[in-house]
């Protein structure tokens, strides 16, 4: 797991920086960037917090959750309750998702996950209840810093795409408008959520 600025940011800047349509938005944001936390459990729990809520909503819950258990890890979750878990604001089935993974002993990534490609990953990782296809991309970008994930589950960069392109409504009109942006579609999310709201994401 990484931490800190992907490796690849400073290329993905320079690619998507001459791109017509979101080449105003790395502009603007170029003095930031994606952030990995170097601990998948993290950001899997901070993802499914996050499902369907606001980022500051998530932000709330996160610390109402850091506060009970301290450091946020597999030991410190699953030595809590469904209803404890509940207490920071988490609904009862994110707070059994989160626990009944936390006491999972299956591993979060199998062995030689290095070698495999994000969709491989991906059916690894939505094998855990409370993963979906949203949760699984939300670790490979900023918990394994896979450069080139798009994420088409995520409201946001729905959002993002049709106010570049309004007539972009379909999964396939988006994947086109977004085909320029490879191999750096995760860099792509970043500047677009950025461009939506004045806390830059972070799972």
């Amino acid at each position: 797991m990484r931490k800190g600025k992907p490796e690849w940011w400073g290329e993905a800047v320079d690619h998507l920086s001459a791109d017509p349509l979101l080449g105003k938005s790395v502009e603007l944001y170029s003095d930031g960037h994606l952030s990995g936390r170097g601990e998948i459990f993290q950001t899997l729990v901070r993802s499914i917090i996050g499902q369907q809520i606001s980022v500051k909503a998530a932000d709330t819950i996160h610390r109402r959750l850091t506060e009970l258990c301290g450091e946020v890890n597999r030991e410190s979750i699953s030595a809590c309750s469904v209803e404890e878990l509940s207490s920071c604001g988490l609904s009862n089935k994110k707070s059994e998702y989160i626990r009944g993974i936390a006491s999972s002993e299956v591993p979060l990534l199998p062995d030689g996950f290095e070698e495999m490609d994000d969709e491989e990953i991906s059916r690894h990782l939505v094998q855990f209840n409370g993963v979906g296809p949203w949760t699984a991309e939300m670790m490979l970008i900023f918990s394994l810093m896979r450069p080139d994930v798009l994420s088409l589950g995520d409201l946001g960069i729905e959002r993002g795409i049709r106010a570049l392109v309004p007539q972009a409504v379909t999964k396939k009109e988006m994947l086109d408008v977004a085909e320029p942006w490879r191999p750096f579609r995760s860099a792509a999310c970043w500047f677009l959520w950025r461009s939506l709201d004045p806390v830059p994401v972070e799972y």
